[in-house]
């Protein structure tokens, strides 16, 4: 098995513990992005996992590069030049205080990449499944095309195609998302996203049905899984669900549909260390489970421990194993000492 991704790598500079960043002279540095972080789950369950991006040539491009290999990704496809490595700035939150991302990613290397930086027929010829989060189109027109010729390549060769549709309103208008996103969707077989990024990247409404905030209205959703396959084509849909008690206390849980039936997980109950990748870990792992011809149930129990996990290891990647994320969905979350 062989798993595509393509994104941005960018470095996340975050102040320690939760200082804000007026208070601090130093910060830590983690190399990440959104399908960065699904193609190290994959390969850290055991797939063959290839991820598309450009670096630029300098010091920060090639430690990029490294901290991929690091974790067992294929690089090969990577392209390298360009002016610069993308930039987010991560002030973690606490309590009643929301966490803070400031970007600074224009001009990045993958912003201005090309077409011709990639041969997506060689890219997708031993491949089975395609991934992209809807962040990619949303950096740059270059990126928005760069995501479309990948997916007709995909299609051309066979891949399954999933698209994790992330709003981020910091990158691009509601306008703009439905102009690029909703075009896309010809292609893709498994869309992974909530209510609100359903309303805002895909347009869709529904006058009858409530939809927002915490309180997730799962019977609402269930309407919503059927009308996204309706309108679009998806044979796949599913959502994480987060309950944010506060900045430090959050609850998780997924929804899965898979044209036929519904399954909603249980709810974890999470003390966060760093929230930032919990959605593209899901993703990565409930990957994992459909290639691996989980049933309903194992996928979302998988997939939502996984990323419940993730929500406890500070930095971008997922660093756990499959037998962890196993364990946990087999009822084991009493965090006791592992002697």
């Amino acid at each position: 098995m062989r798993v595509v991704t393509m994104g941005e790598m960018m470095i996340r500079f975050m102040p320690k513990g939760n200082y804000r960043i007026e208070q601090v002279n130093e910060f830590e540095a983690y190399y990440g992005g959104d399908e960065a972080i699904v193609a190290a789950s994959l390969a850290r369950f055991g797939v063959d996992s290839r991820y598309v991006t450009k670096l630029p040539e300098n010091i920060l491009g090639d430690t990029a590069l490294a901290k991929l290999r690091e974790q067992g990704i294929d690089t090969s496809c990577i392209a390298r030049g360009g002016e610069r490595l993308g930039i987010n700035f991560y002030e973690n939150g606490a309590s009643v205080r929301p966490s803070i991302v400031i970007y600074d990613r224009k001009h990045s290397a993958i912003s201005e990449a090309k077409p011709e930086d990639f041969d997506f027929d060689e890219i997708f010829r031993d491949a089975d499944w395609f991934h992209v989060s809807g962040i990619t189109p949303a950096i740059s027109d270059n990126t928005a095309e760069l995501v479309k010729l990948a997916m007709i390549a995909a299609k051309k060769h066979g891949v399954t195609v999933s698209v994790d549709l992330n709003y981020r309103s910091k990158l691009w208008s509601i306008e703009k998302a439905q102009s690029v996103m909703i075009p896309l969707m010809e292609y893709v077989d498994v869309c992974i996203g909530g209510a609100e990024d359903a309303q805002k990247v895909l347009g869709y409404k529904n006058p009858d049905i409530d939809l927002g905030g915490d309180d997730h209205n799962i019977e609402a959703y269930k309407i919503v899984f059927k009308d996204l396959c309706k309108m679009f084509g998806f044979k796949f849909v599913a959502s994480t669900l987060r309950e944010s008690h506060s900045a430090s206390d959050n609850s998780w849980a997924a929804l899965l549909y898979d044209g036929n039936e519904f399954y909603h997980t249980r709810k974890y109950k999470i003390h966060l260390v760093d929230r930032g990748g919990g959605g593209a870990s899901f993703s990565g792992a409930l990957i994992y489970s459909l290639l691996n011809g989980y049933d309903l149930e194992k996928a979302g129990e998988f997939s939502v421990a996984a990323s419940a996990l993730k929500q406890t290891v500070m930095g971008d990647f997922n660093l756990i194993t499959k037998q962890e994320a196993e364990n946990l969905a087999g009822g084991n979350a009493s965090g006791r000492v592992q002697r």
